[in-house]
């Protein structure tokens, strides 16, 4: 950490360029003594990007950043601050500090939170910026999490774990025991440590290999931002061996979405299902990752159109957790439906359809916008169907 690049001049320098080429202004070159243009150019990058992920950082005066990637694998304020307040307790060691977003947020939870990271650098980095955000109950430790575990005097009320998906060998990975550290190895000493655990994983994990790579397995959390899922949450009881919650969220700028269920309640129960009706119903992106197809239907009382469609209907328009549709008309699928919707353009989405949007698209002629949305799918008779639809 050069603390050069926090004078005065090179932080101007800095702020006055978050919108400029980076490129460009390598090559022009930055004249400023004790510090290469390469940091200067990585403080850049990091500022900018966190922008609008981390805002309390951006608007923080002497934040020093760590490299670009450390931003992109570091939460968003707007899940660290929704798991924070999943927790609560007197003390929580972050064993995968990282940049410390989680941290900060824990901060405002528990009375004394530790963060451990084993790169010495990013943990002085992360130990300047909390001074500059006023934090005084996190102590930074430069350290392997485990490590400080196997050697530590005291327990907690909570063990956080965001276990880095790069291996050395085998490049991004998405399985726990791939990761670093080593989750399901770890399982024992961790809970002599503490009895809750909560791990985030990828989102691109599959919960049923989750499920079996853990164990005391309580909840899981799915966490969408504007549609798109960013994180799973895995919260583990020691000794719990009851059923496993789902609860989805989709975090949206000013509101937001959930949908909860218990994970054997979807497997017992069937979704019933219709033909179309008045309105049609898309689950937003949470809830099929969570495969909540049948509890949707059933909790909701809506109808599903077919058991691999994952889209919905119903007469009565509900409160539903995705994009809800006003349905026009219903047509078979063919060459001369298409030629029939005598339409120049349209959202056009597919569920359950053998074609993909961009085939449609050059078969129909249709370009990308305006306000039709054309559904593509297969209702209950396993026939191919277009749905016209308005969206609501």
């Amino acid at each position: 950490m050069n603390k050069t690049i926090l004078n005065t001049e090179i932080q101007e320098f800095i702020n006055l360029n978050l919108d400029s080429n980076i490129n460009t202004l390598i090559l022009k070159g930055i004249a400023f003594d004790k510090v290469e243009v390469k940091a200067i150019a990585e403080q850049i990058e990091a500022k900018k990007r966190s922008k609008t992920k981390l805002s309390t950082w951006f608007n923080t005066q002497n934040i020093y950043y760590p490299n670009k990637l450390n931003i992109e694998q570091t939460s968003s304020e707007v899940s660290a601050k929704y798991k924070s307040e999943l927790l609560e307790g007197d003390s929580i060691i972050d064993i995968t500090g990282g940049f410390g977003v989680d941290c900060f947020y824990f901060s405002k939870q528990f009375k004394s939170v530790t963060h451990c990271e084993i790169n010495t650098s990013l943990s002085e980095i992360v130990k300047h910026n909390y001074e500059q955000l006023n934090i005084d109950n996190i102590e930074t430790v430069p350290a392997s999490g485990i490590e400080y575990l196997e050697n530590a005097s005291k327990t907690f009320d909570w063990i956080y774990i965001d276990p880095s998906r790069r291996h050395d060998s085998k490049g991004k990975v998405f399985f726990l025991d791939d990761c670093l550290p080593n989750v399901p190895k770890h399982l024992d000493l961790l809970f002599s440590y503490s009895d809750n655990i909560m791990i985030k994983t990828s989102p691109l994990l599959d919960i049923s290999v989750g499920i079996n790579e853990l164990k005391h397995v309580k909840t899981i959390h799915v966490i969408a931002i504007n549609n798109e899922v960013k994180e799973l949450l895995w919260v583990l009881e020691k000794a719990y061996e009851n059923t496993i919650s789902i609860n989805t969220i989709n975090l949206k700028k000013n509101s937001s979405e959930s949908f909860n269920f218990v994970l054997n309640e979807e497997k017992k129960n069937e979704a019933i299902f219709s033909k179309p009706l008045t309105y049609l119903y898309e689950p937003n992106a949470a809830i099929l990752k969570a495969g909540a197809f049948n509890q949707v239907s059933k909790q909701l009382n809506v109808f599903k159109l077919q058991k691999h469609s994952h889209l919905y209907t119903s007469h009565s328009l509900v409160k539903f957790p995705g994009r809800v549709f006003k349905i026009k008309s219903v047509i078979p699928y063919s060459k001369k439906g298409l030629k029939d919707l005598t339409l120049s353009k349209a959202n056009i989405t597919t569920r359950n359809f053998p074609e993909t949007v961009q085939q449609i698209r050059k078969k129909a002629k249709l370009k990308d916008g305006g306000d039709v949305y054309l559904f593509f799918t297969t209702d209950l008779d396993y026939q191919k169907i277009i749905l016209i639809t308005e969206k609501l």
